[in-house]
């Protein structure tokens, strides 16, 4: 099968031809249709968390599929199912993580990886979902829709008629938005660098936009929540700067989530003291996400016009064109998610 392979921090993808090794106790090969292209393949790339002790290994972590064959032990799905590719970790077994070959030596990957035609995934990252859905939008709630509405239903519990401020409106913060607008969250402000993907934050539900290069961030912000701050501030970026100023625009009794994780060599300086005295401020893992529960239910809402899914596709793009596509998103570029379509 063609795959992507990181074979170097800070370079392009390699495209590659990898040996897929048969299914094992707990695993099930899937040919993958379509993959998002998620933030955290970014960081990945550019090394921000630090040295990757893994490489070369395979990328990717949210996609759809056809199931082609089932490991021993594997209950939760069949030959023919189309399912969701998710990291977070769901009900069936957590496998061993498959041995790829290429070049004659061996490549890495984790339970899940969508940049490559065919998966071995472990039987806790896939949920089984209908043939009547589009592949590229199922491919969606492997990662950033899941996210984004489990950060606004689970993390932050919020409740209609609270506040909402999200920093960065990709695919997990234009998602957190559309969950607040479920809510009917009110002011729900979208942050970002780029005029045009605050402009589809509106669409998706956002009351007011600010422009992230503006003077004194937070002065503007806390005059959109009435001077009181936000019930609830989001990081969807992962810078430190941000990340203080979204903790500054919080609420006393407010909750600062972060979704973004910051280079491995910032920090951040807060002030402590609120958080003795109702503040919280703690990061996301998923947003909690329960996959086997959630994304059912989330297909069901999409089905009933609820969720808007089609309108976050940025484009699906052939797996030959990956660093183009890669880029496009580095720059911020693309309005929504960038989708890899499978031959």
């Amino acid at each position: 099968m063609r795959a992507a392979i990181l074979v170097a921090q800070n370079a392009p993808l390699e495209i590659g031809e990898v040996e897929v090794p048969r299914p094992e106790v707990g695993q099930v090969l899937v040919r993958v249709e379509c993959s998002g292209i998620c933030g955290k393949q970014l960081d990945e790339i550019s090394g921000k968390r630090g040295h990757d002790p893994f490489i070369p290994h395979l990328l990717g972590h949210e996609g759809a599929g056809v199931v082609i064959e089932v490991g021993p032990g594997v209950n939760k799905a069949k030959a023919g199912d189309r399912v969701v590719l998710h990291w977070m970790k769901g009900l069936g077994i957590n496998a061993a993580t498959p041995q790829y070959r290429w070049k004659g030596r061996p490549v890495n990957a984790g339970w899940v990886t969508t940049f490559n035609e065919y998966a071995v995934v472990s039987e806790n990252r896939l949920t089984p979902v209908g043939t009547d859905i589009d592949p590229a939008v199922a491919a969606l709630l492997g990662c950033a829709v899941t996210t984004g509405l489990g950060i606004v239903f689970n993390d932050a519990a919020l409740k209609p008629g609270q506040s909402l401020a999200v920093f960065g409106v990709g695919g997990v913060g234009l998602n957190v938005i559309q969950g607040a607008a479920l809510l009917n969250s009110y002011p729900i402000a979208a942050v970002d660098l780029h005029d045009h993907k605050l402009e589809q934050a509106v669409r998706f539900g956002a009351t007011h936009t600010v422009n992230a290069r503006r003077g004194d961030l937070a002065g503007v912000l806390k005059e959109v929540s009435g001077g009181r701050g936000f019930d609830v501030a989001v990081d969807a970026v992962g810078d430190a700067r941000l990340i203080e100023t979204a903790y500054a625009v919080t609420s006393d009794s407010g909750r600062t989530i972060l979704a973004g994780v910051p280079h491995h060599e910032e920090r951040i300086t807060i002030d402590s003291f609120p958080l003795h005295f109702g503040r919280r401020l703690f990061g996301s893992h998923g947003g909690d996400t329960q996959p086997d529960v959630d994304i059912p239910r989330y297909i069901e809402l999409y089905k009933r016009g609820k969720l808007k899914l089609d309108e976050q596709i940025a484009g699906r793009h052939p797996l030959e064109a990956i660093n183009e596509v890669l880029e496009r998103v580095r720059r911020g570029d693309a309005v929504g998610r960038c989708v890899i379509a499978m031959a």
